[in-house]
């Protein structure tokens, strides 16, 4: 008897469905669309779903190779988000590791991400090409061989020089390559971190798009960016009575506590959830949020009341915007 061909999976989640029923009701989840005028509820199976986002054409093992491992993934953690729910804190260190991953993972594997690669690839391409003016263009047109008309320099130049910068796309599997690479990396900034696991009884969490939301040294100063290794902390909502806070590593490295001690939870804790605390988390998880907030239907009332515009990518260009006349900017070595 042959073996039976399964489906190839074509409708990937990027915040995963087991995650967004634990702030659903019946598989139905409340979904807000930055800044809030659109609001509905949908199935848990259509929210966060974009069509082969993770596709990798023509691999040995199927097209849906890298989906496949995701719900693998997904399936140990949402074991051990049973197990937390069911009272186990602190987490075994096979926990704690697979918990983490999965965080990381939640922060890389969203199209933020990938939109963000694409935007500086565009900005940086744009910034190439301006520099070198027109002729610069043309020079590497005629390069790549084939006739170069005036005309055809001057729809690039348009293209390329124009302040989102150039039409181009990566291919996903840049994005999938830097999404595995960089969850690596992340994993120890998040496993490193004292976890508190705070209870909601009244309160209650939301979520987004983009869970994963980083929390700012209050000592910095506002223009000063914020990442994973000097966030002084970083949430994220569980369900939508539990939130994870990883917190601020710095009191166990001035006490010297070895880090394996931390990975096995001995400066762990749990915390009752309170006003402050909700307020604290669903702030975070609205400024982190990228385009969609996700809540239970009865949780309408935890939504904040001032919301920001979409963020649809995490980097900006700093400095003053360049405006590109065509000129070179560096003659080249030689000339009068």
């Amino acid at each position: 008897m042959g073996a039976t061909t399964r489906p190839v999976a074509k409708r990937h989640h990027t915040v995963p469905q087991f995650y967004l029923r634990g702030f659903a009701e019946k598989d139905r989840i409340a979904t807000v669309r930055l800044p809030g005028d659109q609001r509905f509820t949908q199935s848990v199976s259509d929210a966060s779903v974009a069509k082969n986002f993770y596709a990798v054409e023509g691999h040995e093992d199927g097209d849906d190779v890298i989906e496949k491992a995701l719900s693998e993934v997904e399936g140990i953690t949402a074991a051990v988000f049973k197990a937390i729910a069911g009272g186990t804190w602190p987490l075994s260190l096979n926990d704690r590791m697979s918990l983490g991953y999965f965080v990381a993972l939640q922060v890389t594997r969203v199209p933020a991400q990938r939109r963000t690669m694409d935007h500086i690839a565009r900005q940086m391409l744009r910034l190439q090409v301006g520099v070198g003016g027109k002729s610069g263009l043309r020079q590497q047109l005629e390069r790549q061989g084939g006739k170069v008309t005036d005309e055809l320099v001057e729809t690039l130049w348009e293209q390329a020089t124009r302040p989102e910068g150039p039409p181009i796309q990566l291919p996903k599997a840049e994005h999938i390559k830097q999404m595995l690479e960089l969850a690596e990396e992340l994993l120890k900034y998040i496993v490193g971190r004292p976890w508190s696991l705070v209870r909601f009884d009244r309160r209650s969490l939301i979520t987004s798009d983009a869970p994963v939301g980083l929390v700012r040294n209050p000592e910095d100063e506002p223009w000063f960016g914020v990442g994973y290794m000097t966030a002084w902390g970083i949430t994220f909502p569980l369900t939508r009575k539990l939130g994870l806070l990883m917190s601020n590593p710095q009191q166990l490295i001035d006490l010297e506590i070895p880090v394996e001690e931390v990975h096995q939870g001995r400066a762990d804790m749990t915390q009752l959830g309170t006003t402050k605390l909700e307020k604290f988390f669903n702030y975070h998880t609205v400024v982190n949020a990228s385009e969609w907030l996700f809540h239970h239907p009865e949780d309408e009332k935890f939504v904040p009341e001032e919301l920001p515009e979409p963020t649809l990518v995490t980097v900006a260009m700093s400095g003053k915007d360049h405006e590109f006349d065509g000129v070179p900017w560096f003659r080249p070595s030689g000339d009068a």
